[in-house]
């Protein structure tokens, strides 16, 4: 009789038992009594070839197959296999699509009621897992345990094709992938892939331009909420990780890891085409379309087409007339901050960048690198009509001006049009009417 009404409640959603650290509700007693055991710390189930200890004895009797090795449960859709039933009929409804549990306050739907539970927490705040170390609080006890790892410095999981460590299993089965070239995970829109499937879905969300992640303060938004977070601190003025070396201080670790390369020369990303190295993955990247002559971002008001998206983004500026950035000694604006810099040492006579072969010093590191093919005597850029060549880009191109008949530079008094800019700057001192000497 106690069966079939623990069973009829089950139809009545009846939950009588009430957690009184939590407030969690239960339909079974058992399942209360249980559940307390997370707050007690209570594990009564020890694992016999580890430190391992569970609040059920049907968890300690899946455990020991981590250790086995064995997977019993075989996906008939793909080559992965699972300790558990569960697990595989969970991962069963990846192949079917199958979300029956539908969030009530937007229109996500999940595979598992305990990730519809989870994702719940995002409407209502609720945290219910607080860090003792630090004033951290997280929605499930997992994430607490992982962030924990943090402060304990625990990396159990360790790579044996690298010196990797990692504090979960996941995380290193994950990065186990970067060495076998493994991406299950593939765009139908684009040739990309990917090894986890969380990268996949925040990929796609460039092809769907979709940015759940709004700044309230500015009217950008974001594919991630991590990336809301750092763009915010632009805001705030925080910049929480500082250089040992040197005053400047960054919003992000990852930018403070890569600065610190400037001071120990560290330039892990070499060019195959070149001997150049570089301290960023994605400067390699954006080098490498200097040999490829690749221009992937198109400008929607002119036919010029650019390397990188921020180059691109720089050079609308152009057309829009916007120039965000001033000078606090002339009234002087930039398009970028870069320039604005650049322009401020002009005021302090700042030349860091000093000619070893003579006396000269320059403003810019790319200044430098010019004049320096002053001495070396080197011309890379060489005219395919005429036996010329040049030591910068702009100046060949300039230079074909003159076989082309081309003239970019024109003067709008009077209509005159020149080859090369210094010439109607020259022009410009005369007055409109007159002759230019």
């Amino acid at each position: 009789m106690k069966d079939l009404m623990q069973h009829q409640s089950v139809h009545v959603e009846e939950k009588p038992y009430k957690c009184t650290e939590c407030n969690k509700l239960f339909r079974w007693k058992e399942s209360l009594k249980r559940h307390q055991m997370i707050h007690t710390g209570e594990k009564p189930y020890e694992c016999t070839e580890c430190d391992k200890a569970f609040i059920t004895n049907e968890k300690l009797t899946q455990h020991p197959k981590i250790h086995t090795g064995e997977k019993p449960y075989q996906c008939t859709e793909c080559d992965k296999a699972f300790i558990r039933k569960s697990h595989l009929m969970k991962h069963h409804k990846i192949h079917t699509g199958e979300k029956p549990y539908q969030c009530t306050e937007c229109d996500k739907a999940f595979i598992t009621n305990g990730q519809l539970t989870q994702h719940q927490k995002t409407h209502t705040g609720e945290k219910l897992y607080a860090c003792t170390e630090c004033d951290k609080a997280f929605i499930t006890n997992g994430e607490l345990k992982r962030h924990q790892k943090i402060h304990t410095g625990e990396k159990p999981y360790k790579c044996t094709e690298c010196d990797m460590a990692f504090n979960f299993s996941g995380d290193l089965k994950n990065h186990q992938k970067t060495h076998t070239g493994e991406r299950s995970y593939q765009c139908t829109e684009c040739d990309k892939a990917f090894i986890r499937n969380g990268d996949l879905k925040l990929h796609q969300k460039t092809h769907t331009g979709e940015r759940s992640y709004q700044c309230t303060e500015c009217d950008k938004s974001f594919i991630r909420n991590r990336e809301l977070k750092q763009h915010q601190k632009i805001h705030t003025g925080e910049k929480p990780y500082q250089c040992s070396e040197c005053d400047k201080s960054f919003i992000r670790n990852g930018a403070l890891n890569q600065h610190q390369k400037i001071h120990t020369g560290e330039k892990p990303y070499k060019c195959t085409e070149c001997d150049k190295a570089l301290i960023r993955k994605s400067q390699l990247m954006e080098h490498q379309r200097v040999h490829t002559g690749e221009k992937s971002h198109q400008c929607t008001e002119c036919d010029k087409a650019f390397r990188t998206n921020v180059q691109l983004k720089q050079h609308q500026k152009a057309h829009t007339g916007e120039r965000p950035y001033q000078c606090t000694e002339c009234d002087k604006t930039f398009i970028s901050n870069r320039d604005l810099k650049r322009h401020q040492k002009v005021y302090t006579g700042e030349r860091p960048y000093q000619c070893t072969e003579c006396d000269k010093a320059f403003i810019t590191n790319g200044e430098l690198k010019r004049h320096q093919k002053v001495h070396t005597g080197e011309r890379p850029y060489q005219c395919t009509e005429c036996d010329k060549a040049f030591i910068t880009n702009g100046e060949l191109k300039q230079h074909q001006n003159i076989h082309t008949g081309k003239k970019p530079y024109e003067r709008t008094e009077c209509g005159k049009a020149f080859i090369k800019y210094r010439q109607l700057k020259q022009h410009q001192k005369v007055p409109t009417g007159g002759e230019s000497v």
